[in-house]
């Protein structure tokens, strides 16, 4: 009997941690899916210059980060915080250089994607549906289009999601790569936050007046 319990002790044990796996992978899978999904869709909304077909694509961001990243991150974060729980004895992870990297990137995207990102994406929202009941674009819209801090913390979701996913995959036992490639991912940011702009000016003056009435 004893070892009966014991078998079956280690058994659910097991079942347990090959469940926590698939979801941390589920939830790492929905978030990197949804972030590209939301990168793209931004993107697009640069390029538009009609306002129904920008409304949507501004309605798509917010689609995608509420119906997809959020429900990944929730996903990991439990996942992950009871994997660490079990594997790894709570707050000794601290002492592991790729988990400790891995939780603090997790932490500060969770924190900035639901209060900086996901805040302006909606306040884009509503202004673009503001506009489209005005009939045109907004001076409040066309403001909050070229702000530059929620413009550089959208393009460093991306840089720093890989990171997070390299520490998991590569388990440095430095802190090298953490240093390298979080520096990297900002580098990477500021680029996208210069060049996008550019390529994709925002002016709908210019191109309203080249609409024929």
């Amino acid at each position: 009997m004893p070892r009966l319990v014991s078998f079956t002790l280690g058994l659910n044990k097991n079942m347990t941690y090959t469940l926590l796996k698939f979801a941390h992978v589920l939830g790492a899978i929905l978030i990197g899916g949804g972030l590209i999904s939301v990168w793209l869709s931004d993107l697009r909304s640069r390029q538009l210059r009609e306002l129904p077909q920008f409304s949507e694509a501004v309605r798509n961001i917010a689609v995608f980060y509420d119906g997809v990243v959020v429900p990944g991150a929730v996903l990991l974060l439990i996942s992950g915080t009871w994997l660490i729980v079990e594997q790894f004895g709570g707050w000794n992870f601290i002492n592991i250089p790729w988990l400790a990297g891995m939780v603090f990137l997790f932490a500060f995207e969770f924190i900035e994607g639901n209060t900086v990102t996901r805040l302006y994406f909606m306040r884009l929202r509503r202004l673009a549906k503001e506009a489209v009941n005005t009939g045109g674009f907004t001076p409040e819209l066309e403001r909050a289009r070229a702000e530059n801090i929620p413009t550089f913390t959208h393009f460093l979701d991306l840089p720093m999601l890989f990171l997070i996913i390299a520490l998991g995959t590569i388990k440095p036992d430095t802190w090298t790569l953490f240093i390298v490639g979080a520096v990297a991912a900002i580098l990477i940011a500021a680029l996208l936050t210069i060049y996008i702009p550019k390529l994709y000016p925002w002016d709908t003056r210019r191109s309203e007046a080249k609409e024929p009435h």
